[in-house]
Protein backbone atom coordinates (compact mmCIF):
# COMPACT_ATOMS: atom_id res chain seq x y z
CA UNK A 1 0.00 0.00 0.00
CA UNK A 2 1.06 3.15 -0.71
CA UNK A 3 2.49 5.95 1.66
CA UNK A 4 1.75 9.24 2.07
CA UNK A 5 4.40 11.59 0.56
CA UNK A 6 6.35 13.20 3.44
CA UNK A 7 8.41 16.60 3.58
CA UNK A 8 12.03 14.73 4.02
CA UNK A 9 10.88 12.50 0.68
CA UNK A 10 9.50 15.16 -0.82
CA UNK A 11 11.75 18.51 -0.28
CA UNK A 12 15.53 17.66 -1.56
CA UNK A 13 16.42 20.94 -0.23
CA UNK A 14 14.06 21.23 2.78
CA UNK A 15 16.04 23.38 4.83
CA UNK A 16 15.70 26.17 2.25
CA UNK A 17 11.93 25.58 1.88
CA UNK A 18 10.49 27.35 5.32
CA UNK A 19 7.57 27.05 4.27
CA UNK A 20 6.52 23.69 3.89
CA UNK A 21 6.35 21.72 7.72
CA UNK A 22 6.17 18.03 8.85
CA UNK A 23 2.38 18.70 9.25
CA UNK A 24 0.93 19.78 6.36
CA UNK A 25 -1.59 18.26 4.38
CA UNK A 26 0.11 16.55 1.18
CA UNK A 27 -2.60 18.16 -0.75
CA UNK A 28 -1.26 20.64 -3.51
CA UNK A 29 -3.10 23.34 -5.48
CA UNK A 30 -0.95 22.15 -8.59
CA UNK A 31 1.19 18.73 -9.19
CA UNK A 32 3.20 18.62 -11.86
CA UNK A 33 5.01 15.80 -13.48
CA UNK A 34 8.66 17.00 -15.13
CA UNK A 35 11.29 19.55 -13.69
CA UNK A 36 12.24 20.55 -17.19
CA UNK A 37 12.43 24.11 -18.29
CA UNK A 38 8.60 24.04 -18.54
CA UNK A 39 7.89 22.13 -15.38
CA UNK A 40 10.04 24.54 -13.46
CA UNK A 41 8.87 27.54 -15.36
CA UNK A 42 5.30 26.88 -14.22
CA UNK A 43 6.27 26.15 -10.76
CA UNK A 44 7.68 29.66 -10.68
CA UNK A 45 4.98 31.48 -11.72
CA UNK A 46 2.42 29.15 -9.80
CA UNK A 47 4.82 29.51 -6.57
CA UNK A 48 4.66 33.69 -7.29
CA UNK A 49 0.88 33.39 -7.08
CA UNK A 50 0.95 32.11 -3.62
CA UNK A 51 0.10 28.31 -4.94
CA UNK A 52 1.00 25.22 -2.83
CA UNK A 53 3.09 23.58 -6.14
CA UNK A 54 4.75 20.19 -6.23
CA UNK A 55 6.89 19.24 -8.70
CA UNK A 56 7.91 15.92 -9.48
CA UNK A 57 11.27 15.16 -11.13
CA UNK A 58 12.38 12.04 -12.41
CA UNK A 59 15.92 14.20 -13.33
CA UNK A 60 16.51 12.89 -16.60
CA UNK A 61 16.16 15.95 -19.57
CA UNK A 62 16.23 15.32 -22.55
CA UNK A 63 19.41 18.17 -23.52
CA UNK A 64 21.35 15.80 -20.33
CA UNK A 65 24.13 15.15 -22.41
CA UNK A 66 24.47 18.92 -24.05
CA UNK A 67 27.34 20.88 -22.84
CA UNK A 68 25.32 24.13 -23.55
CA UNK A 69 21.85 25.62 -24.92
CA UNK A 70 21.52 28.33 -27.08
CA UNK A 71 18.86 30.90 -28.07
CA UNK A 72 17.96 31.89 -24.60
CA UNK A 73 18.06 35.06 -24.40
CA UNK A 74 20.41 36.53 -21.21
CA UNK A 75 21.27 32.82 -20.73
CA UNK A 76 22.58 31.53 -24.56
CA UNK A 77 25.36 29.28 -23.90
CA UNK A 78 24.57 27.92 -20.41
CA UNK A 79 24.60 24.12 -19.99
CA UNK A 80 20.93 23.07 -19.53
CA UNK A 81 21.96 21.50 -16.14
CA UNK A 82 23.07 24.25 -14.77
CA UNK A 83 19.72 25.86 -15.73
CA UNK A 84 17.24 23.57 -13.64
CA UNK A 85 19.90 24.09 -11.48
CA UNK A 86 18.50 27.43 -10.80
CA UNK A 87 15.32 27.00 -11.63
CA UNK A 88 14.86 24.64 -8.47
CA UNK A 89 16.38 26.98 -6.38
CA UNK A 90 14.05 29.68 -7.55
CA UNK A 91 11.21 27.53 -7.51
CA UNK A 92 12.05 26.15 -3.86
CA UNK A 93 12.45 30.08 -2.93
CA UNK A 94 8.97 30.96 -3.03
CA UNK A 95 7.63 27.44 -1.06
CA UNK A 96 7.64 25.40 -4.36
CA UNK A 97 8.50 21.70 -3.01
CA UNK A 98 10.51 19.44 -5.54
CA UNK A 99 10.82 15.74 -5.20
CA UNK A 100 13.70 13.47 -7.20
CA UNK A 101 10.81 10.48 -8.18
CA UNK A 102 9.12 8.77 -11.19
CA UNK A 103 5.52 9.59 -11.29
CA UNK A 104 3.53 6.18 -12.63
CA UNK A 105 0.15 6.81 -12.12
CA UNK A 106 -2.55 9.66 -12.21
CA UNK A 107 -6.07 9.34 -11.41
CA UNK A 108 -9.21 11.59 -10.79
CA UNK A 109 -10.79 11.79 -7.74
CA UNK A 110 -13.44 13.91 -5.70
CA UNK A 111 -10.42 16.37 -4.89
CA UNK A 112 -8.74 16.28 -7.96
CA UNK A 113 -5.74 13.82 -9.09
CA UNK A 114 -4.13 11.26 -6.90
CA UNK A 115 -0.33 10.76 -8.23
CA UNK A 116 1.41 7.73 -7.11
CA UNK A 117 5.36 8.17 -7.39
CA UNK A 118 8.02 4.85 -8.53
CA UNK A 119 8.81 5.18 -4.69
CA UNK A 120 5.39 3.89 -3.35
CA UNK A 121 4.35 7.84 -2.14
CA UNK A 122 1.14 9.72 -3.17
CA UNK A 123 0.49 13.60 -3.37
CA UNK A 124 -3.01 14.98 -4.47
CA UNK A 125 -3.07 18.14 -6.86
CA UNK A 126 -6.51 20.03 -7.08
CA UNK A 127 -4.83 20.65 -10.87
CA UNK A 128 -2.61 18.16 -13.37
CA UNK A 129 0.20 20.06 -15.37
CA UNK A 130 2.15 16.92 -17.34
CA UNK A 131 5.50 18.70 -18.63
CA UNK A 132 7.09 15.05 -19.39
CA UNK A 133 8.98 16.44 -22.46
CA UNK A 134 9.95 13.66 -25.64
CA UNK A 135 12.44 10.86 -26.44
CA UNK A 136 14.45 11.77 -29.63
CA UNK A 137 14.44 7.65 -31.14
CA UNK A 138 17.51 7.42 -33.51
CA UNK A 139 17.89 5.48 -36.30
CA UNK A 140 20.01 2.04 -35.90
CA UNK A 141 23.28 3.17 -37.12
CA UNK A 142 26.52 2.12 -35.04
CA UNK A 143 28.26 4.70 -32.81
CA UNK A 144 25.37 7.81 -33.51
CA UNK A 145 23.60 7.19 -30.27
CA UNK A 146 27.29 7.64 -28.37
CA UNK A 147 27.70 10.90 -30.05
CA UNK A 148 24.14 12.14 -29.50
CA UNK A 149 24.56 16.03 -28.33
CA UNK A 150 28.39 16.06 -28.30
CA UNK A 151 28.94 15.61 -32.78
CA UNK A 152 25.30 14.45 -33.68
CA UNK A 153 22.45 17.19 -33.12
CA UNK A 154 18.85 17.55 -34.24
CA UNK A 155 18.67 21.42 -34.60
CA UNK A 156 20.54 24.36 -36.69
CA UNK A 157 19.74 27.01 -34.83
CA UNK A 158 20.61 25.98 -31.42
CA UNK A 159 23.84 24.18 -32.99
CA UNK A 160 24.86 25.64 -36.54
CA UNK A 161 27.04 28.91 -35.17
CA UNK A 162 29.28 26.50 -33.48
CA UNK A 163 30.23 24.36 -36.23
CA UNK A 164 29.67 27.06 -38.67
CA UNK A 165 31.81 26.39 -41.93
CA UNK A 166 33.33 22.87 -40.40
CA UNK A 167 32.71 19.64 -42.45
CA UNK A 168 28.91 18.92 -41.44
CA UNK A 169 26.86 16.02 -42.64
CA UNK A 170 22.83 15.40 -42.76
CA UNK A 171 21.30 12.28 -42.74
CA UNK A 172 18.38 11.55 -44.26
CA UNK A 173 14.99 9.88 -41.78
CA UNK A 174 12.35 10.95 -43.83
CA UNK A 175 10.46 13.49 -45.63
CA UNK A 176 11.65 16.23 -43.91
CA UNK A 177 15.39 15.48 -44.30
CA UNK A 178 16.24 17.31 -47.16
CA UNK A 179 14.86 20.77 -45.90
CA UNK A 180 16.65 20.14 -42.73
CA UNK A 181 19.88 19.81 -44.93
CA UNK A 182 19.12 23.10 -47.29
CA UNK A 183 18.82 24.63 -43.50
CA UNK A 184 22.33 23.24 -42.83
CA UNK A 185 23.67 24.76 -45.86
CA UNK A 186 23.30 28.40 -44.45
CA UNK A 187 26.30 27.41 -41.95
CA UNK A 188 28.70 25.86 -44.31
CA UNK A 189 29.35 25.08 -47.55
CA UNK A 190 31.15 22.19 -47.16
CA UNK A 191 28.16 19.59 -46.48
CA UNK A 192 27.53 16.16 -47.40
CA UNK A 193 23.99 14.61 -47.30
CA UNK A 194 23.44 11.06 -46.53
CA UNK A 195 20.56 9.09 -48.32
CA UNK A 196 20.72 6.16 -46.02
CA UNK A 197 18.26 4.38 -48.19
CA UNK A 198 15.78 7.07 -48.04
CA UNK A 199 14.23 8.69 -51.48
CA UNK A 200 15.05 11.78 -53.23
CA UNK A 201 13.33 13.15 -55.89
CA UNK A 202 14.51 15.34 -58.79
CA UNK A 203 13.34 18.49 -57.52
CA UNK A 204 14.84 18.10 -54.23
CA UNK A 205 18.16 16.85 -55.93
CA UNK A 206 18.34 19.98 -58.19
CA UNK A 207 17.84 22.17 -55.04
CA UNK A 208 20.34 20.37 -53.48
CA UNK A 209 22.80 20.27 -56.27
CA UNK A 210 22.00 24.09 -57.42
CA UNK A 211 23.53 25.25 -53.31
CA UNK A 212 26.70 22.82 -53.47
CA UNK A 213 24.89 20.02 -51.47
CA UNK A 214 26.91 16.73 -52.21
CA UNK A 215 24.53 13.93 -52.08
CA UNK A 216 26.13 10.52 -50.93
CA UNK A 217 23.71 7.18 -52.20
CA UNK A 218 25.27 4.62 -50.21
CA UNK A 219 23.69 3.39 -46.71
CA UNK A 220 25.76 3.91 -44.06
CA UNK A 221 27.53 1.46 -42.15
CA UNK A 222 28.82 3.62 -38.82
CA UNK A 223 29.90 6.62 -37.63
CA UNK A 224 33.84 6.67 -36.63
CA UNK A 225 35.46 8.19 -33.83
CA UNK A 226 38.95 9.53 -32.66
CA UNK A 227 39.58 10.27 -29.01
CA UNK A 228 35.85 9.61 -28.44
CA UNK A 229 34.82 12.44 -31.22
CA UNK A 230 33.40 12.26 -34.76
CA UNK A 231 35.88 11.80 -37.66
CA UNK A 232 34.23 10.20 -40.09
CA UNK A 233 31.26 8.58 -41.26
CA UNK A 234 31.73 4.57 -42.97
CA UNK A 235 29.48 3.47 -46.15
CA UNK A 236 28.89 0.17 -46.34
CA UNK A 237 31.63 -0.18 -48.94
CA UNK A 238 34.01 0.52 -46.60
CA UNK A 239 34.91 4.32 -47.54
CA UNK A 240 35.04 6.82 -45.14
CA UNK A 241 33.71 10.21 -45.41
CA UNK A 242 35.81 12.60 -43.27
CA UNK A 243 33.48 15.17 -41.00
CA UNK A 244 33.04 16.64 -37.66
CA UNK A 245 29.58 16.98 -37.22
CA UNK A 246 26.13 15.16 -38.01
CA UNK A 247 23.08 16.30 -37.89
CA UNK A 248 19.88 14.94 -38.10
CA UNK A 249 16.25 14.55 -37.46
CA UNK A 250 15.30 11.76 -35.16
CA UNK A 251 11.74 10.83 -34.48
CA UNK A 252 9.71 11.91 -31.34
CA UNK A 253 8.01 9.96 -29.31
CA UNK A 254 6.21 12.08 -26.25
CA UNK A 255 6.60 11.09 -23.00
CA UNK A 256 2.33 11.30 -22.58
CA UNK A 257 1.45 7.99 -20.55
CA UNK A 258 0.19 9.65 -18.16
CA UNK A 259 -1.84 12.12 -20.49
CA UNK A 260 -3.22 8.85 -22.33
CA UNK A 261 -4.11 6.90 -19.12
CA UNK A 262 -6.28 9.90 -18.06
CA UNK A 263 -7.67 9.88 -21.10
CA UNK A 264 -6.59 13.03 -23.10
CA UNK A 265 -7.38 13.46 -26.78
CA UNK A 266 -5.01 13.10 -29.14
CA UNK A 267 -4.63 15.06 -32.39
CA UNK A 268 -5.35 12.65 -34.63
CA UNK A 269 -3.09 14.49 -38.06
CA UNK A 270 -0.20 14.38 -35.67
CA UNK A 271 -0.59 11.97 -33.12
CA UNK A 272 0.43 14.16 -29.86
CA UNK A 273 -2.16 15.55 -27.02
CA UNK A 274 -4.45 18.27 -28.00
CA UNK A 275 -3.98 21.53 -26.38
CA UNK A 276 -6.51 24.38 -26.32
CA UNK A 277 -4.95 27.93 -24.70
CA UNK A 278 -2.75 27.67 -22.52
CA UNK A 279 -1.84 23.73 -22.88
CA UNK A 280 -5.82 22.74 -21.61
CA UNK A 281 -6.38 19.39 -22.31
CA UNK A 282 -9.69 17.40 -22.96
CA UNK A 283 -9.45 16.21 -19.23
CA UNK A 284 -10.63 18.97 -16.50
CA UNK A 285 -8.03 20.29 -14.79
CA UNK A 286 -5.31 18.41 -16.73
CA UNK A 287 -2.59 20.59 -18.41
CA UNK A 288 0.27 19.86 -20.91
CA UNK A 289 2.86 22.28 -21.96
CA UNK A 290 6.94 21.85 -23.53
CA UNK A 291 7.72 19.27 -25.63
CA UNK A 292 5.13 16.94 -24.09
CA UNK A 293 2.48 18.85 -26.34
CA UNK A 294 4.49 20.25 -28.70
CA UNK A 295 8.29 18.78 -30.09
CA UNK A 296 9.22 22.05 -31.94
CA UNK A 297 9.72 23.92 -29.19
CA UNK A 298 13.35 24.87 -27.55
CA UNK A 299 14.00 25.38 -24.38
CA UNK A 300 12.97 29.09 -24.05
CA UNK A 301 9.87 28.10 -25.98
CA UNK A 302 8.85 25.80 -23.75
CA UNK A 303 9.81 28.07 -20.84
CA UNK A 304 7.17 30.73 -22.23
CA UNK A 305 4.71 28.04 -23.35
CA UNK A 306 4.42 27.04 -19.68
CA UNK A 307 4.12 30.26 -17.92
CA UNK A 308 1.18 30.90 -19.76
CA UNK A 309 0.29 27.53 -18.80
CA UNK A 310 0.55 28.26 -15.26
CA UNK A 311 -1.34 31.22 -15.58
CA UNK A 312 -4.33 29.81 -17.04
CA UNK A 313 -4.00 27.40 -14.28
CA UNK A 314 -4.03 29.87 -11.60
CA UNK A 315 -7.17 31.64 -13.61
CA UNK A 316 -8.78 27.73 -13.79
CA UNK A 317 -7.93 27.93 -9.31
CA UNK A 318 -9.22 31.28 -8.58
CA UNK A 319 -12.63 30.27 -10.78
CA UNK A 320 -12.87 27.74 -8.40
CA UNK A 321 -12.55 29.22 -5.13
CA UNK A 322 -14.68 32.31 -6.00
CA UNK A 323 -17.16 29.30 -6.87
CA UNK A 324 -17.00 27.77 -3.36
CA UNK A 325 -16.99 31.03 -1.81
CA UNK A 326 -19.86 32.01 -3.08
CA UNK A 327 -21.72 28.78 -2.38
CA UNK A 328 -20.56 28.81 1.22
CA UNK A 329 -21.85 32.42 1.55
CA UNK A 330 -25.05 31.71 0.14
CA UNK A 331 -25.17 28.40 2.88
CA UNK A 332 -24.26 30.72 5.67
CA UNK A 333 -27.01 33.27 4.57
CA UNK A 334 -29.82 30.36 4.02
CA UNK A 335 -29.06 29.16 7.78
CA UNK A 336 -28.98 32.74 9.27
CA UNK A 337 -32.56 32.78 7.87
CA UNK A 338 -33.65 29.25 9.31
Amino acid sequence: MSSPISTDQLNENANQNENHSENESQTYDVVIIGGGAAGLSAALMLGRARRRVLVVDARAPRNANAGHMHGYLSRDGMPPLELLEHGRDEVLSYGGVIVTDFAEKAERTAEGFHVTLASGCTATGRQLLVATGLTDVLPDIPGLAELWARDVHVCPYCDGWEVRDGALATVATGPFSTHHTLLLRQWSADLVYFLNGQPLDDADRAKLTARGVRVEEQPLRRLVTSEGRLSALELADGTRVERETVFLVPAFEANGTLLDALGCEKDPETGWVSTGIGGRTSVPGVWAAGNVADPTNGVIAAAGAATMTAAQINAALVEADVAADVEAMRAAATTDVL
